[in-house]
């Protein structure tokens, strides 16, 4: 059985739902004094390892620490690279009109921008180009440099990294979907895009495993 490492913040929540079930987010997050918006991640974590079990419009439940808790377990020994897909990329020349097809034939939530070198430099959304558009600029002659989020404010994530550490920076920073990346060898400023993670690779990982 693997042992999963619960910080202190997510042991005060367990304590708070054993004595309350059921509790709603809002009266957890009264509970400690902080926002909804700070338990999101920990309180997403304490669901899918079976810790908590939560109720639309009535609550979370305590479930129980136990070897039957083996989604957890299951989750816990997955790697990023196990479940990533393919990267959707486009240079940063590449004018917005055209990325917005690649978008929609590629059916994904965010596109990565490479450099002329074929290093990460950048992501955009589809709020980014819904902005765009919105604007009255002409789409068909801005590049998409022009608008994207830049590295190093992209967050990523790297192969070997495992699938709940994934989870929860998606969940932190409220995106579709993450670059898995490889670092070059030397300048760490420099990243190749290998690999995406998004929440659907996540939720058929759940998929498959609870009906295994």
């Amino acid at each position: 059985m693997i042992i999963i490492q619960l910080n202190q913040r997510q042991l005060k929540i367990i304590d708070i739902v054993k004595e309350n079930e059921p509790i709603t987010s809002e009266s957890i997050a009264a509970n400690l004094n902080v926002t909804r918006a700070t338990l999101r991640s920990d309180l997403a974590i304490l669901t899918m390892t079976g810790i908590l079990d939560a109720r639309p419009k009535v609550g979370y439940f305590y479930s129980g620490i136990s070897e039957i808790n083996l989604v957890g377990n299951k989750i816990e020994e997955k790697t990023v690279e196990e479940i990533m897909s393919l990267p959707v990329v486009v240079t940063k020349d590449i004018n917005i009109y055209d990325v917005i097809v690649t978008m929609f034939l590629s059916d994904v939530g965010s596109i990565f921008i490479i450099d002329e070198n074929e290093n990460l430099c950048g992501i955009v959304s589809r709020k980014d180009l819904l902005k765009a558009t919105i604007g009255g600029a002409d789409i068909n002659k801005i590049p998409i440099g022009m608008i994207m989020t830049r590295t190093p404010n992209v967050v990523v994530t790297h192969k070997e990294d495992s699938i709940l550490l994934a989870t929860k920076k998606i969940i932190e920073h409220e995106v579709d979907s993450i670059p898995v990346v490889e670092y070059d060898e030397k300048d760490k400023n420099l990243m190749k895009v290998i690999g995406r993670i998004s929440k659907t690779n996540i939720t058929k990982l759940f998929l498959e495993i609870v009906d295994n």
